[in-house]
């Protein structure tokens, strides 16, 4: 199939050719009409050779014609449905290469809270949940503040057992990295005051050393887990869950995307498989198998390799590994080089590891050889540090050079690091949705990491080395728009990206370079694939202050109008 579409290419580039003024062309052929015509549009390209058209043609999955009105004339035909854009803006479909759609869609969880609401507001939902979900076995929430539940007078495992304690609650912080539980959970998962701390995780503790009902990453994992084990009941919410979610991502123009933790112990990866065998896909996708920390290396390692499957042709590729390196900086799991100025005792003064480094090389070495790119979460600097040094051992060993590695978030990086993307070939991976990214609102992390704080998120920094920057959503810890990434990423101060065309081209052509296919996609080429959008504002020209506000009026996957409100 790849020599297949490799040689269709060709012919498509042999084909082409280009009029005096540098606009891409096709050849007239006998029956070389287009089934679609996009005309009188504003075609950004992200063809450094040719970024502007004002027509864009489609056959069957590919693009048949970039140039101009004129030109694009002669391969219309009686049968080519044409849409008159009106100088509306036509550019590549975006990437979104770190974004959860199945659990952000999932009825799983099915009480919602807000990062902003008081602690007497989210137990009045929780209540609520409680009586409306009456008969149901686990209550699973998501959204509260880690601060705010322990600032209350009482513990978080006492707040909620004043609520229920006959059936288990289990809350998800809006970072995920952390879960709030009641002592039916508790009891369910096993966890007493004697349970040791799992890999990657804590359990928080009370005065009389009982677990207080937070538990820290990967031990709040655990209890997901168990709730989320794949029944049918299960199966069928996630199946719901990511139809939800790709209907969120063709509504935002994204057409291509990485799923960005795919736990297959619970049925993640079925359901995706399903959707594609339905062919109910409305995007690329991407999959990112989750490398759990409690299981054996050795039975682990087998079984991802097992379910690894490459073909560019389809819409569904299992071709990543997530690996966490350490936490998150407000849980004081971040791994930190220097000590936290203040953290869990739980946890100690320099975060923790999901995977130390030894572990992180053993992955990194025999699954790149597979065929698999690591997806790393790395936000500490010791996490960013010992991610890279990983990756540099696997390379000295296999010396594979097509690998396509990323780490994603990397929120505080040391200054001998910063070039090490650029040399070693990985792709800085950032998320500027949310609002608590912005470097006006880095105080937060004031209070546990000192004057780093304000040297978080060295965007600009990473760029000017020449490494690839992707720009991506996280959702639903932030906004799935990219429009409101884009604005953040131009209106950050010193670490601000330098244009609009760099952060354009983050979401797009650095998107599919990340996933390995800018051959195919991420610009508007003869012979490329179809996927594009038109929305309603010039990116280019717009203030730049209005660009979070962008509305998706059509998207096109793979040559299909997969939403449009045009």
């Amino acid at each position: 199939m790849m020599r297949i579409l490799v040689l269709a290419f060709m012919v498509l580039v042999l084909l082409s050719g280009c009029n005096s003024s540098g606009q891409t062309t096709v050849v007239p052929q006998p029956g070389n009409k287009a089934d679609l015509a996009f005309i009188n549009a504003r075609v950004y390209t992200l063809d450094s050779n040719f970024p502007w058209a004002e027509a864009l043609l489609v056959k069957n999955n590919q693009i048949l014609f970039v140039g101009d009105k004129t030109a694009a004339e002669t391969h219309i035909g009686a049968s080519t449905r044409i849409i008159d854009l009106q100088g509306k803006m036509l550019m590549p479909g975006i990437h979104d290469t770190h974004l959860h759609p199945l659990e952000a869609g999932s009825a799983r969880v099915s009480c919602h809270l807000d990062s902003e609401q008081t602690l007497s507001q989210m137990l009045s939902i929780i209540e609520g949940c409680v009586q409306d979900s009456a008969g149901q076995d686990w209550l699973l929430g998501w959204g509260h503040a880690l601060e705010t539940l322990l600032n209350g007078q009482q513990t978080p495992r006492a707040l909620l057992d004043q609520i229920a304690n006959d059936r288990p609650i289990a809350i998800m912080e809006a970072t995920s990295h952390s879960v709030w539980v009641n002592s039916k959970a508790l009891e369910r998962a096993g966890i007493t005051d004697s349970t040791p701390h799992p890999v990657g995780g804590a359990i928080l503790k009370d005065s009389q050393g009982k677990p207080n009902g937070v538990l820290l990453d990967s031990a709040g994992d655990q209890v997901f887990e168990l709730a989320n084990a794949p029944t049918d009941a299960n199966m069928r919410d996630n199946y719901i869950g990511l139809q939800y979610g790709l209907e969120q991502v063709a509504k935002n123009g994204i057409t291509s995307i990485v799923d960005a933790r795919i736990y297959w112990q619970r049925g993640y990866l079925e359901t995706w498989q399903r959707m594609a065998r339905e062919g109910k896909l409305t995007a690329r996708a991407q999959l990112s198998l989750w490398a759990y920390p409690s299981l054996d290396d050795n039975d682990q390692l087998e079984r991802l390799k097992s379910m690894y499957h490459s073909d560019p042709s389809s819409l569904l590729q299992v071709n990543k590994i997530k690996l966490y390196s350490d936490g998150i900086i407000h849980n004081t799991t971040a791994a930190l080089h220097a000590p936290y100025t203040q953290s869990f005792p739980e946890v100690g003064d320099r975060g923790l590891n999901y995977f130390t480094k030894e572990r992180l090389t053993r992955y990194v070495t025999e699954l790149e050889r597979v065929g698999f790119d690591m997806h790393i979460h790395a936000i500490g600097d010791r996490g960013v540090t010992e991610s890279l040094d990983a990756i540099e051992a696997a390379k000295g060993v296999n010396n594979l050079q097509q690998r396509r590695h990323r780490l994603t978030h990397i929120e505080l990086v040391s200054e001998q690091d910063k070039p090490r993307f650029a040399q070693l070939g990985v792709i800085a991976d950032f998320q500027l949705a949310g609002d608590f990214t912005k470097p006006e609102n880095h105080h937060w992390s004031e209070a546990l990491v000192g004057e780093r704080a304000h040297k978080m998120l060295p965007v600009k920094d990473i760029l000017d080395t020449g490494a690839v920057v992707t720009l991506s959503s996280d959702w639903d810890v932030s906004s799935l728009s990219p429009f409101i990434g884009m604005q953040n990423a131009l209106t950050r101060g010193a670490q601000s990206f330098p244009d609009r065309h760099s952060v354009i081209k983050a979401y797009t052509l650095n998107g599919a370079y990340s996933m390995q296919q800018e051959q195919y996609t991420g610009s508007l080429e003869v012979g490329k694939w179809a996927d594009l959008i038109v929305v309603d504002r010039n990116l280019l020209t717009a203030d730049v202050n209005t660009i979070g506000a962008t509305r998706v009026l059509l998207t096109m996957v793979n040559g299909k109008i997969v939403y449009n409100q045009l």
